[in-house]
């Protein structure tokens, strides 16, 4: 590793931290939610003018996916493929939880192309959760240069993260969220390696969650970094390691050809005092509708 990106690693949590927000009242979540912390996934899909004319762009599905994710009840979201008016959208329709990570396009050098890209934002219950810090980085050989691309990845991509303190327990945790390259398998490999190593920065028994769109099979070389640093999946914990099936689904759900699986390539992933005790694949829709071409993926977890 090179001594900028080592000096980079080193000094992220410092660099990045966020103001910390004010307080804003005491849980008033029910004894299941104050016991457990219930984490969702969800690729959203961006919202493209193509859809539309399929019957699958954001306005048509808008108020599916918005009312699915808080039927669940989760304190925190991490959400993949987010454009300025679906943030927009979860900042109007959360109004209890607080968004961060969308910040552009008006930062990004890139005025052309990569110019509004999705991004991977966050968002958690400031009733439960005081803010401590947050930042985002860019997984590339320069991270703090705002749509960078190395090792031949197809789109900049970038990895979110916050500091979280319950408000009842006190208790302390940190949630990355991102989304991989989906094309290039050498980028995918040091996008994630990166991720690794600057979470080994934290002690190792500090609780740590790490979700997202890897773009990538449980089985792939993609995952030999996390494997081997103490990093273990939720949904493997509860269910064992056989294949759970796929996540993308074309918005086609059970109708989705069973020779185009790529299986599942959504992932929760958990490090330190953080122990699993349920988790599962939401394949909800409405009248035949699906909120997205992922399923979404959920875990409840103990925080120690």
């Amino acid at each position: 590793m090179c001594s900028t990106r080592r000096n980079f690693i080193k000094g992220l949590s410092a660099a990045a931290l966020l103001p910390v927000l004010p307080s804003f009242g005491a849980n008033t979540g029910d004894d299941k939610q104050e016991k457990y912390h219930r984490l969702l996934t969800a690729n959203i899909r961006v919202a493209l003018d193509e859809d539309l004319a399929k019957g699958v762009g954001w306005p048509q599905r808008k108020d599916i996916c918005l009312q699915i994710i808080k039927n669940k009840k989760p304190d925190i979201i991490a959400l993949q493929e987010v454009l300025k008016v679906q943030a927009e959208d979860f900042r109007q329709y959360f109004k209890n939880f607080q968004l961060l990570g969308f910040d552009g396009p008006e930062m990004d050098e890139h005025t052309t192309g990569y110019h509004g890209i999705a991004k991977n934002p966050i968002l958690f219950s400031r009733e439960r959760y005081e803010l401590l810090g947050a930042g985002t980085y860019w997984l590339s050989e320069t991270p703090l240069i705002a749509g960078s691309k190395s090792w031949d990845t197809a789109r900049a991509r970038h990895a979110n993260w916050v500091r979280l303190r319950e408000r009842n327990t006190g208790r302390e945790f940190r949630v990355v969220n991102l989304h991989l390259d989906h094309v290039s398998e050498n980028a995918k490999i040091r996008q994630l390696k990166m991720v690794v190593e600057e979470s080994a920065q934290y002690q190792p028994g500090f609780p740590q969650l790490l979700a997202g769109d890897f773009n990538a099979r449980r089985e792939s070389e993609v995952f030999a970094s996390i494997k081997t640093a103490a990093w273990k999946e939720a949904y493997e914990t509860i269910h064992g390691e056989a294949e759970a099936g796929y996540t993308t689904h074309e918005f086609n759900g059970e109708n989705y050809p069973k020779g185009a699986s790529k299986g599942r390539i959504d992932f929760i992933w958990y490090r330190g005092k953080v122990k699993p005790v349920a988790a599962g694949i939401i394949k909800d829709s409405v009248d035949g509708k699906y909120p997205s071409d992922h399923y979404f993926l959920q875990t409840d977890l103990i925080i120690e």
